[in-house]
């Protein structure tokens, strides 16, 4: 056999290149034109509403078939049952903490800053509260029993989260117990998973369009003199989601997993791009998902994981529904001593659970809360109707990097995560695959580990 030389060995083939960097370069250039038309045409920028409207409907169409996908492969590729259940407390008490912790950090800065001090209501504010309360706001038991779908199917049409999560749990340890015989099942399901993603990478090029319309509407509708008078609680809601996300979230990052935040949200800043542009964190769940398990994070750990804490790690509602609680009572002049505060914050933090990821359910749900806990507050909703859509962008941004951050946490506490690939994607080693949304043919930690696991059985 002759041995090759340098000039007749072949060439290594060729990158393909990434062209997506200039769709996200159209989308910050359509958000500066969107609000460029807000403030000069203020009457035809709000009829662009659809337009954004438009492009997050179709980003949420996709979401139940990839949660469905996501959660099965997850759990029908484990083993062990076990696990599966060890993933799902450690997620569900991590964020029931965190979520106590967003709690702490919003009462404490609502009572030193005291923004609502001074505002006058007019009746036609006292209206707009209580327009926003949701007659469907449901109790606790209402709650549980929303999560059962009405058929299997019914769980893919509608727009509950926590139904689609059940039924693709059910299936995936059905799965499970079936064993070789799921097999084909599980190469139908990613087959299907696949195909859902490339679909999902389609539609993103119309972010531009949808992040256009959606700034537009927003800045049309509200516009600069109506934010002057709100601009305290905003500055300090906003301050309070920065120190949340880079003091307690970072340092969670740091000591558990070893990770610097700064490398991990630069890994997602597409998607926070595509967050505050449609001001809603459903429009990147899809790609959460895609990056989670591209940096090294197990499927199960993944599937379970994001899902669950769409509706059950929501920090940066927390924070929003506690600071706005005091801004209301304030400038109603019934400001709440600690003992008021405590009992109607816990009931907000129930309440909240199972919340969309979509602009405005944080209003929905703090004004439902209200009426059902402390009816006297609805009146001042309407205060901040005006800039919801605003603050509604930091809350979607702290929802989305809390359950990024609760990913690789559990990941690793769960001993289901790859600490060499994380430091090799977030060096830019590995860059993530932006035409597919998936990764072709890339081991996983759970692959090794029913890799081990058949070697031992055959041992």
């Amino acid at each position: 056999m002759a041995a090759s030389t340098p000039d007749t060995a072949p060439a290594a083939p060729r990158a393909k290149r990434d062209r997506t960097h200039y769709l996200y370069i159209a989308v910050i250039a359509a958000v500066a034109l969107g609000i460029a038309v807000g403030l000069i045409r203020p009457d035809a920028a709000v009829e662009l509403k659809p337009l954004g409207t438009g492009f997050v409907n179709l980003v949420k169409m996709m979401i139940s078939p990839i949660i469905f996908c996501t959660i099965v492969l997850g759990i029908g590729s484990v083993r062990k049952a076990a696990k599966v259940g060890a993933v799902g407390g450690i997620a569900l008490g991590y964020f029931l903490v965190m979520s106590l912790v967003a709690l702490a950090i919003g009462l404490v800065v609502g009572n030193v800053l005291h923004p609502g001090d001074g505002l006058h209501l007019t009746e036609a504010i006292k209206q707009t509260g209580h327009a926003q309360v949701d007659g469907k706001a449901l109790g606790p038991v209402d709650f549980v029993l929303s999560i059962i779908p009405t058929t299997l199917v019914s769980a893919f049409t509608g727009d509950e989260v926590l139904q689609t999560l059940l039924v693709a749990l059910l299936t995936g340890f059905a799965l499970q117990a079936m064993g070789p015989v799921g097999q084909p099942v599980l190469r139908g399901i990613e087959h299907v998973q696949r195909l859902v993603f490339r679909i999902l990478a389609m539609i993103m090029w119309l972010a531009p369009v949808g992040a256009f319309g959606a700034i537009a509407a927003v800045t049309g509708s509200a516009g600069i003199d109506a934010l002057k008078s709100l601009a305290v609680l905003m500055l300090g809601f906003y301050i309070t989601c920065f120190l949340f996300v880079f003091i307690a979230l970072g340092a969670l990052l740091r000591i558990v997993a070893g990770v610097n935040v700064l490398s991990f949200l630069k890994y997602l800043a597409r998607e926070f791009l595509l967050i505050l542009s449609t001001s809603s964190s459903e429009s990147a769940l899809p790609r959460l998902i895609a990056k989670m398990e591209h940096l090294g994070v197990s499927r199960p750990v993944v599937g379970i994981t994001v899902p669950t804490g769409y509706s059950f790690n929501l920090d940066g509602t927390m924070i929003y529904m506690t600071m706005a609680s005091l801004y209301i009572a304030d400038a109603l002049g019934t400001p709440m001593s600690i003992g008021e505060q405590i009992p109607l914050l816990l009931f907000l933090l129930l309440a909240s659970k199972g919340a969309a990821g979509v602009s405005g359910a944080g209003l929905a749900t703090l004004a439902g809360g209200l009426q059902s806990h402390k009816p006297a507050l609805v009146d001042g909703v309407g205060l901040i109707v005006g800039i919801d859509r605003f603050m509604s962008e930091a809350r979607a941004l702290t929802n989305f990097a809390g359950n990024a951050v609760a990913t690789v946490l559990v990941g690793t506490w769960t001993k289901e995560i790859d600490q060499e690939r994380v430091r090799r994607v977030l060096a830019g080693e590995l860059p993530f695959d932006e035409t597919t949304l998936m990764d072709e043919g890339r081991v996983t930690v759970t692959d090794v580990a029913e890799q081990r696991e058949e070697e031992l059985a055959k041992a």
